[in-house]
């Protein structure tokens, strides 16, 4: 298999996985993304994916790893960046989420970050 049939073939799993994650077949797309690792493993995409499929198994501590290593890949990823600081909000790690939140908006500045990063300001009042 060429190096262009390989990234096709990647993209076609990618569209795959998510589309079993916007179905909530959550374990499903894991294994989708995981097939399109082993294909490439330095594919931030899949790895970004693959920390979506994870949180939305509430297997917070993979996901986790899973944006760090797409971000390691890929430092200027905001997407990333932004889903890493979806996922430490959600586990109450607002300080961590901050930081994340920061790191997307540095690089594109999405009014959507701007606004999730509005709502850790106001959680972290509420909770002071």
């Amino acid at each position: 298999m060429t190096t262009i049939d390989q990234e096709q073939d990647s993209r076609n799993w990618e569209r795959q996985g998510c589309e079993l994650c916007q179905q909530g077949q959550y374990i499903e797309a894991l294994s989708v993304f995981d097939r399109v690792i082993a294909i490439d493993r330095k594919y931030s995409t899949a790895w970004n994916y693959r920390g979506n499929a994870l949180s939305g198994l509430k297997r917070f501590a993979e996901a986790l790893a899973s944006y760090d290593r797409a971000i390691f890949i890929q430092p200027q990823y905001h997407q990333a960046w932004f889903n890493r600081g979806l996922l430490l909000a959600e586990i109450g790690a607002y300080g961590n989420a901050l930081e994340s939140y920061e790191r997307a908006i540095a690089i594109v500045p999405e009014p959507q970050y701007l606004h999730a990063m509005e709502d850790i300001w106001l959680k972290r009042k509420l909770i002071a």
